[in-house]
Parts: C-alpha cells; sequence; structure tokens
C-alpha cells in the first residue's frame, strides 16, 4: 500500500504543478476483488484497488493503473459530472500529463472464480443449472418453468462445482 500511495502522490502533485491548483486526495483501499484492477468513486473521492492484482503485477499496476484510476477523479474535478469516463478529458490527462497511453483495460491475469450452480429438474431428461443468485430468488418465491417442455422447475437438492 506504501507504494501505491507514493504513486498516488506523484499523480497528484505532478497535477498541482501542471494546473497550478490543489486537489483533495482520496481514501485509498486495496480490497476490491474479482476483474477490475481499481475504480473510482468519483462523488466519495475513493479509490479502490484489487490487492491481488496489484501483488501479482506491481510495476505495472503502479505506472499504469494507479494514474488510470487518479486521472478519472481529476478529471471529475476538472471538467464535471457530464463527461464521458473514458472520454477526451481522461485520454488527455493520461496521455498528456501523465505520459502514458490511454488504455481502458487492463491485460492482468485474472483467475477463473471458482463458481457453484445449483440443479433443478423438469420433465426433460437433463438437469437445469441454475446461478447462486437465481436460487436465492427461488428461495424467496420465485418460480421458473422450462421453456421446452412448460413444466415447473424444481431444485434437486444437489449442485455442482465448477
Amino acid at each position: 500500500m506504501e507504494l501505491i500511495m507514493h504513486r498516488l502522490e506523484e499523480c497528484y502533485q505532478l497535477a498541482e504543478r501542471h494546473f497550478n491548483r490543489s486537489f483533495p486526495r482520496p481514501q485509498v483501499t486495496l480490497d476490491l476483488r474479482g476483474q477490475k484492477a481499481g475504480v473510482a468513486y468519483l462523488y466519495r473521492n475513493l479509490l479502490r484497488f484489487n490487492g491481488q492484482l496489484y501483488r501479482e503485477n506491481a510495476e505495472d499496476f503502479l505506472r499504469q493503473t494507479v494514474p488510470h484510476e487518479v486521472a478519472h477523479l481529476l478529471a471529475h474535478t476538472l471538467y464535471g459530472e457530464r463527461i464521458r469516463p473514458h472520454g477526451k478529458e481522461w485520454k488527455g490527462l493520461m496521455t498528456g500529463l501523465f505520459g502514458l497511453p490511454a488504455l481502458r483495460c487492463h491485460d492482468y491475469q485474472v483467475p477463473r472464480r471458482r463458481s457453484t450452480r445449483y440443479l433443478y429438474r423438469c420433465a426433460c431428461p437433463e438437469h437445469m443449472p441454475f446461478t447462486p443468485q437465481r436460487h436465492a430468488l427461488v428461495a424467496r418465491g420465485r418460480r421458473y418453468s422450462c421453456l421446452r417442455c412448460g413444466s415447473m422447475l424444481r431444485f434437486t437438492g444437489q449442485q455442482q462445482s465448477l
């Protein structure tokens, strides 16, 4: 986290010299999980980073991802809320201010998350796998019928790990 905060400060000092004004520093967390390397919460002045992706890709993360998210906060502060997330204002900050390519997405290897499927059955011979979200909706009373045979889908009590 110390290196992220140092890189963040470098970005802000560069912006302050360039625009001749100060910018409030954001709160920073390393609690983001999943596919995204970072997320900027514009109205909360908060940056969330993916700790696992940072540990696995530290050099590129510090060089590209931290400025990428800082540029979102700076663009919002400088140009307002009506700009596109990766629009010309953000691109201008990435290339003109930070001297970096304006890449929308990272190319870090993200391990596939294991997932569970809940097996449902109808009059058809094969099982129908439900996601955890859809299974939770059934538990709260939602009902589903098979699009092929029209009969009600019922939970078999079985789960499948993928």
